[in-house]
């Protein structure tokens, strides 16, 4: 058995079962409703991939629907075309008699037309004597009518199709774009995050695209990068708001106005006799005034000696100094001391040290009356440089059984 359409040595077509099989199916009543021809053609041009046909197949095609009479298929009348080769290859642009012949077979065998072969093999048409085809032989269109409503449903498929894959192309496009934008940001900002690993990750799921990928790939790649970019924008978010609690922070201290909520009868005594000091707001130092402000203390040591700050630390562990001052700011609103003087402390001793002073005043907490006056005292101090933080972390590490080393002695000179 022959698996497609061959010549025989004597010029006889032996044509597959397939292909018998298909023209018979297609036999049987005529269509009932006329249809248009370039219609039909456009649907077929439209899914020519999916019926397996190349360009020069649908050249072809609209070669042999020129030998038709008008623009409507007529289920009525006869559907058979008989142009020679010749005249078919001059309205197909010269096309050559070979590649003519195997993209005839080709619409064939895609059901498109059917051969209607007279005795001789020749093409040619039988009329009455009013001028009427009473016979015809040659390619039968019957196929492109009764087949009218699946083409189009077809060719509506394939741009369905085109329309998803060039929407996911664009949404690809577009994620991609977002993600360097983001990743830029993140690292031009030195922002916190190990960026360098995800812009790996980025480039590895990026590598998984052929050169010319379907759109089943190219939807893959595309999820796997969108849920790239919501990690990356909530990394960056997270980062955000943790930034924006701690300047909101900030900024309410500098606008609330100070009405010494710390009442006189809580001071300690040391703080009675600058009573009128205490109640007057003091003085912001501008950069030339400011005293100049004692570097930060080693962290292991500082935590060495105020082990109580970890609990108040981002997930109860304190691992660099924004943690440290994340805690602290904490710790300023369990003792009631106000936000601006936490703010004053920080202008006048700077943010670490002040988170510094808030530790060490945990710790002595129980010994502390009243902890805002006390941190106005100590930043009143620090601006006249009467304060060190020094001795008080050497005394607090030896009430916690730590001798200090040499490292931390430098640092507390």
């Amino acid at each position: 058995m022959q698996s497609g359409n061959v010549t025989t040595p004597f010029g006889q077509r032996r044509v597959s079962l397939a292909l018998v099989k298909g023209q018979l199916d297609r036999g049987g009543p005529p269509p009932a409703h006329s249809v248009d021809k370039w219609k039909v053609f456009r649907d077929v041009a439209e899914a020519r991939q999916r019926l397996g046909l190349q360009d020069r197949a649908i050249a072809v095609l609209d070669a042999l629907l020129t030998f038709y009479p008008g623009n409507e298929l007529k289920p009525d009348g006869s559907l058979v075309v008989f142009p020679s080769n010749a005249q078919l290859s001059l309205r197909a642009h010269g096309i050559a008699g070979t590649t003519l012949r195997r993209h005839l077979a080709a619409l064939v065998e895609a059901g498109l037309i059917d051969r209607r072969d007279s005795p001789n093999g020749k093409r040619y048409a039988r009329r009455s004597q009013a001028g009427d085809i009473e016979n015809a032989f040659g390619f039968d269109l019957r196929p492109l009518v009764q087949r009218a409503s699946e083409l189009a449903n077809l060719a509506q498929d394939v741009v369905r199709e085109a329309q998803a894959f060039r929407r996911a192309k664009e949404a690809l496009t577009i994620c991609r774009r977002d993600i360097r934008k983001l990743l830029t940001a993140a690292m031009e900002e030195g922002a916190d995050g190990d960026w360098s690993q995800i812009e790996e990750s980025y480039i590895t799921i990026l590598a998984r695209l052929p050169r010319a990928p379907g759109r089943q790939i190219v939807e893959n790649v595309l999820d796997e990068l969108e849920l790239l970019r919501d990690e990356i924008i909530n990394r960056l978010e997270l980062l955000l708001k943790t930034q924006n609690t701690e300047s909101n922070d900030n900024q309410n201290g500098r606008h609330i106005q100070n009405s010494n909520p710390d009442s006189i009868t809580e001071l300690e005594p040391r703080f009675r006799k600058d009573e009128r000091a205490a109640t007057r707001p003091t003085p912001r130092p501008t950069p030339n005034d400011r005293t100049v402000l004692q570097k930060a203390f080693p962290l292991a040591m500082v935590l060495k000696a105020c082990p109580q700050i970890v609990d108040y630390g981002p997930s109860g562990a304190v691992a660099n100094w924004r943690d440290l001052m994340s805690a602290a700011v904490v710790v300023r609103s369990m003792l009631g001391i106000s936000p601006s003087a936490y703010q004053d402390a920080c202008d006048a001793m700077g943010p670490e040290n002040a988170a510094i002073t808030l530790a060490c005043m945990l710790e002595r907490s129980g010994h502390i009356q009243s902890a805002g006056g006390y941190l106005r005292d100590l930043t009143s101090k620090t601006r006249r440089g009467e304060f060190s933080l020094g001795p008080v972390l050497m005394a607090l590490l030896r009430s916690q059984g730590e001798r200090p080393g040499a490292h931390d002695l430098d640092a507390s000179a």
